[in-house]
């Protein structure tokens, strides 16, 4: 079945969302429409997936089961208020960081289901990792419509939304910390004389290959620390420096 969706952005994590929905042969570009900022990000996406774009609020609604909120979380209290009324029975599926069921209720009250998420960046190639927390038990239709939707972008797991906060700081944030801690290896290869390009590939395989170990071998990740650390050994140093 081709889900009826409306795109309220049209940056990144949409574009993602899009394709990855697209990947699925059942799912009809007609299907899905979007609007964003005049900055030509729209135009730019339905260039490159066939997907609808308008900027009458009220036409964007007129076939959409579903509205994502995928702008900036600052520029909801921008959107106008009569979208209250035009999202009156859809269901509202919200990416937007630190933005609360309550806030999103609030906004929306008519809507006839409320989705908060957070996803994280490797949704871009449909590598990440989302999380969900519906406003109230999602009917078995909604609830499959919404794995469908954040399935796009990689695993989907549903929690509480209490525990959304901690989930920003460790899967929301985390690509940040991976990528910050890949710069470091990187650059400490080049302190020590290594090519730059050479010491780049060093630290991005080294990082690709312990993330496909930890999941390969299930033991703890201080398990295989422990492993790879030798008394009075190098690694060991590095890690004292580390702590």
């Amino acid at each position: 079945m081709s889900l009826k969706i409306a795109f309220i952005g049209a940056g990144r994590m949409a574009a993602a969302m899009v394709r990855g929905l697209l990947a699925n042969p059942s799912q009809l570009p007609a299907d899905i429409v979007c609007t964003a900022a005049p900055d030509g990000t729209a135009e730019a996406l339905s260039k490159a997936t066939g997907i609808g774009v308008s900027y009458d609020w009220q036409r964007l609604f007129s076939h959409a089961d579903w509205v994502v909120l995928a702008c900036k979380p600052q520029q909801l209290k921008d959107l106008p208020p009569e979208l209250a009324d035009w999202t009156a029975g859809r269901r509202i599926l919200s990416i937007l960081a630190g933005t609360s069921l309550q806030t999103l209720s609030t906004r929306f009250p008519k809507a006839s289901a409320v989705v908060r998420t957070m996803p994280n960046t490797p949704g871009m190639i449909q590598a990440g990792m989302t999380v969900f927390a519906p406003l109230k038990p999602l009917s078995d239709e909604d609830h499959a419509a919404t794995l469908a939707i954040l399935g796009s972008l990689g695993k989907v797991i549903e929690v509480d939304e209490k525990d959304i906060n901690g989930v920003t700081g460790v899967s929301g944030s985390g690509p940040a910390y991976v990528f910050e801690f890949v710069a470091a290896l990187r650059d400490g290869g080049i302190a020590a004389g290594l090519d730059p390009a050479l010491s780049y590939e060093l630290a991005l395989e080294t990082v690709k290959g312990a993330a496909a170990l930890l999941e390969a071998v299930p033991e703890t990740p201080e398990t295989h620390r422990n492993w790879v650390s030798s008394p009075g050994g190098t690694t060991l140093a590095g890690l004292a420096v580390m702590e």
